[in-house]
């Protein structure tokens, strides 16, 4: 699922504090000869609020299953996230199908400037003070995807200091 980005680490979910925050149900709807047949979907962001963050999607023919189906696979994809004190360590530009989310650290104080989707990404992840903009389809399955990929692409400045071999100091002041 994270192939494509470099520097991932994938966390196993065990001793972890996870919350789990909805982002969406929705109702799907099957024609068949003897009718319609009812099914809901669920959509939901697990984190410990401290850098650690997975998401997943859950079908079934109720609300509740779809819900803890939903669960489950989301604590199957944790990855962490870097994070510097209480934002992100650079601003990051995100996309998956029709939907683009940019993120941008904010000042201490400033809050969780997001909607929606993306707020539940960001809360889930500990993000505390983050400035945000959901661009594109408002579909909170491709939102989701889209903060994701925009999280993944973020490095802390001690991962570019060795990516480049260069020391923390020359990162800063070039």
């Amino acid at each position: 699922m994270y192939q494509n980005y470099k520097n991932v680490e994938i966390v196993k979910p065990g001793g972890l504090e996870l919350k789990d925050r909805l982002v969406g149900v929705q109702r799907v709807t099957k024609v068949t000869k003897g009718g319609r047949a009812f099914g809901f979907s669920a959509i939901v962001v697990v984190g410990d609020e401290n850098g650690v963050v997975g998401h997943g999607l859950g079908k079934s023919k109720e609300v509740a299953t779809a819900i803890a189906k939903a669960i489950e696979d989301a604590k199957k994809n944790l990855v962490r996230i870097p994070l510097t004190k209480a934002t992100l360590p650079h601003e990051q530009k995100g996309k998956f199908g029709g939907a683009r989310v940019f993120i941008k650290p904010a000042s201490h104080g400033t809050g969780v400037i997001a909607g929606g989707a993306v707020r539940a990404v960001l809360e889930a992840v500990g993000v505390h003070d983050v400035l945000s903009k959901s661009q594109g389809s408002s579909n909170p399955h491709n939102v989701v995807k889209a903060t994701f990929d925009a999280l993944l692409q973020l490095r802390s400045a001690d991962t570019v200091a060795k990516q480049r071999g260069v020391s923390l100091e020359k990162v800063f002041k070039g």
